[in-house]
């Protein structure tokens, strides 16, 4: 396989997590607001990250009306993207 071609797919799924990152900063913000999530967009976006949210929603309870879940998910997904970039780093380093 050409190396070229490998570090593009990883481009590109690196780009997919980073959107899906802007995604779920544009979801948190729409707590924020009422009837946001109520709308045809707020029930699209509910649809991509309540299957993420739910298991750090089942760990950590709100502390009174504020849910840090959210935010701890985000710092999750943050890393998550960093420790796949040093993943496709080394295998494309290895492969030169």
């Amino acid at each position: 396989m050409d190396i070229g071609l490998l570090a593009n797919i990883f481009q590109f799924i690196l780009f997919l997590v980073q959107i899906y990152y802007f995604g779920m900063i544009v979801y948190f913000f729409m707590s924020w607001l009422p009837g946001a999530r109520e709308n045809k967009f707020g029930q699209f976006l509910s649809k991509l990250y309540e299957p993420f949210l739910e298991p750090f929603r089942k760990i950590i309870p709100p502390i009174g009306m504020i849910d840090i879940s959210s935010i701890v998910a985000i710092i999750v997904l943050v890393l998550f993207r960093t420790g796949l970039e040093n993943i496709f780093n080394l295998i494309l380093n290895y492969l030169v």
